[in-house]
């Protein structure tokens, strides 16, 4: 059994996988990496193929869904969950193995931090973390470090396509396990990069609003991708 799976949803991601593949390289033993892809048009299996990574196939373009399929499949004791277009730092490894090797009641998550010398990232990033840490609302662009028994135990990501981490994250047991690491992931800013900063924020609290009072997923889909 390897100790770590670690679980990336893609979609046409050949552009930013070779990156999160080739910073995953730095730790080779008792890990494998599953990718789980719903439909990519471009180069993302064979990428994910050169780099022995597994590939799996959702038929639906879901990431509830997928994540779901990449634990079910996983063989680690630690389920790692990361964007497609996250980056590590170099000394990682060593992060997630005072981890791994820590109480595995514990659902931890990383440090938002985003790829862009910007100061209005910087911003962004103490909003982020401040809601994270004080609020128990980490998003999944945020990376979730948990064990296998406790994804179980918590029934994991419910198979819907737009809102599964804050689904997952409301549905937990104990928000009191929810823990920071004092450690970032660099998160891409091309989902800000088309719009202004507070304008998509504004937006997406009105989708996480309309999701709380419990509008359709399809609904909320489908208006968050014409929109963003």
């Amino acid at each position: 059994m390897s100790r770590i799976s670690i679980i990336i949803p893609t979609i046409d991601e050949a552009n930013n996988l070779p990156l999160l593949l080739s910073d995953l390289s730095n730790i080779q033993k008792e890990r494998e990496i599953l990718i789980i892809d719903c439909g990519s048009k471009d180069k993302t299996i064979d990428i994910a193929s050169i780099y022995g990574a597994k590939v799996h196939h959702s038929f639906e373009r879901n990431r509830g869904l997928q994540l779901d399929i990449g634990a079910k499949n996983a063989k680690g004791e630690w389920l790692i969950f990361l964007h497609a277009d996250t980056r590590l730092t170099q000394n990682w490894p060593t992060k997630i193995q005072s981890v791994i090797e820590g109480d595995k009641n514990f659902i931890y998550y990383f440090k938002f931090k985003v790829n862009d010398k910007k100061i209005i990232y910087r911003f962004l990033e103490i909003l982020v973390n401040f809601r994270s840490k004080f609020f128990k609302q980490p998003y999944g662009d945020q990376g979730l470090i948990i064990h296998r028994s406790i994804y179980l135990k918590n029934n994991g990501f419910r198979k819907i396509p737009i809102m599964e981490d804050l689904d997952f994250f409301r549905r937990l047991n104990n928000k009191k396990d929810l823990k920071q690491i004092n450690f970032p992931i660099l998160t891409s800013s091309r989902k800000w990069e088309r719009t202004n900063i507070f304008l998509q924020a504004l937006k997406n609290w009105n989708f996480r609003r309309r999701w709380l009072k419990g509008e359709s997923i399809k609904s909320i889909y489908s208006d968050y991708y014409k929109k963003s």
